[in-house]
Formats: structure tokens, C-alpha cells, sequence
């Protein structure tokens, strides 16, 4: 048990799938896992353990932001030893080529700050992707013909952009798409000695606008989690 984790001690799996939305964690828990059972609920945040294909998983929401997400991945990792965590969400494409369901796994997440940056201070430390990981997905996403992208995505503090300038440049650099917690996973999972990697599904476009209904969302989401499982166990 810890701060913001009511696990008991052994309740966590080693490999955890972290998305935002705690009630997605439920959703993916009892659609994915055999015989999922509660591990937290503590301010709502739901967490839940069970096993695919005999392996055990832990399925535990992250909340909005990379605040949020670094207060979980910290204690999944030092109090309950978590040892592999891949976080599962939506992002807003950022270039012509990533169309809507598209999948991205993010090799390198930049960003303006995070809860670490005054680890760095002047340092501008780069978060990266486990790459046995990110190659283990890369060919579960390319063997169930999704279209998959790898490179770098954009991990932003806010929801409601102020930036154009930023957004153009990010764009002109080659950043494949916006979301906004895979920077400080990256940092964190680094600084602990564990796996990380982020896998997304792309649900909006910020070139055209265009983005998903809620049903293809969901189904979306589906084929990540898959993806993500097929990575973590290969």
C-alpha cells in the first residue's frame, strides 16, 4: 500500500498498462484480462490485476497530465514494483501523413516541462522509449495490419493549446502527434531502471480537424491494448 495505491503488497503485476481514464482501466481489465480483480480505487483511481494468456497484468489509470501520471508511475515502480509500464491512450496528429486510428508509438516524447525538470534544471534531458519494447510493438502492430508510425510525439502541460507558434514548430520538426503523458513516464521509468513505452491511437487531427466519434474510439483503443500486451510479453 501506498500514498495514492491501496494495493496490498503483491497485488500489482510487474507489467502494468497505465491510460488516463481510470474507467477505461476497468473497461480494458474485464474485456482483456481473465479473472480481473480490484486493486485500487483510491480518489477513483481504479487499478485492476489479472492475467493474459497466463501472464500476469496490472491495468491501473494514470489521470490527466503528467503530474497525475508521475505520482503513479513513482509508486508502481518503488512501492509496488511494477518493472515494465506502457501507457495506452489517444493523441491529436500533428502531421498530414497520421491519420485518424492510426497507431504511434513514440520513441521520444519532448516537452515544454514536467514534474522532473527540476531534477535537469539547465539540462534538457531527452525521454526515450525501452526499445526492445517499442520494437516488440512495432511488429504486433505491423503482424495485425494496423498503420503504425514510430518517431517522436509532443508531450504538453495543457489540454486547450495557446501555442500556434509552437504547434508549427513542432510540426516543421517532424513531431508526429500531441498527447500529454508519455514525457515523464519516460523520465520516470529512466530514473527507476524500468521499461516504458508509450503506444497511442490517433483520435484527432490538428491539421484538419477531423477526429473520432466516441464508438470508434473505443474500438480504437481495443486494438492498443492488444498491441500493448502482445509488446510487453514478447
Amino acid at each position: 500500500m501506498s500514498l495514492h495505491i491501496g494495493a496490498e503488497p503483491g497485488a500489482i503485476a510487474e507489467t502494468v498498462l497505465m491510460p488516463g481514464d481510470p474507467y477505461r482501466a476497468r473497461w480494458a481489465a474485464q474485456t482483456f484480462l481473465d479473472d480481473p480483480r480490484p486493486v485500487n480505487e483510491v480518489r477513483g483511481m481504479l487499478g485492476y490485476t489479472g492475467t493474459w494468456r497466463g501472464r500476469r497484468v496490472t491495468i491501473h489509470g494514470s489521470g490527466m497530465g503528467m503530474p497525475s501520471l508521475s505520482i503513479y508511475a513513482n509508486e508502481l515502480i518503488r512501492e509496488h514494483g511494477a518493472k515494465t509500464l506502457i501507457r495506452i491512450g489517444s493523441a491529436g496528429a500533428m502531421q498530414p501523413h497520421v491519420q485518424l486510428r492510426d497507431i504511434v508509438l513514440a520513441m521520444t516524447a519532448s516537452t515544454i516541462s514536467t514534474p522532473s525538470r527540476g531534477i535537469f534544471r539547465e539540462m534538457a534531458f531527452a525521454p526515450c522509449a525501452d526499445f526492445a519494447l517499442l520494437t516488440a510493438a512495432h511488429r504486433a502492430a505491423t503482424a495485425r495490419g494496423a498503420t503504425v508510425h514510430a518517431g517522436g510525439i509532443y508531450s504538453s502541460d495543457v489540454f486547450y493549446d495557446e501555442r500556434p507558434d509552437l504547434t508549427e514548430a513542432l510540426t516543421r520538426h517532424g513531431t508526429l502527434c500531441v498527447e500529454m503523458e508519455a514525457a515523464e513516464l519516460y523520465t520516470v521509468a529512466a530514473r527507476h531502471g524500468a521499461r516504458a513505452l508509450a503506444v497511442l491511437t490517433i483520435s484527432d487531427h490538428l491539421l484538419t480537424g477531423a477526429h473520432l466519434p466516441s464508438a470508434e474510439r473505443e474500438t480504437g483503443f481495443a486494438e492498443m491494448v492488444e498491441i500493448a500486451l502482445e509488446a510487453a510479453f514478447s
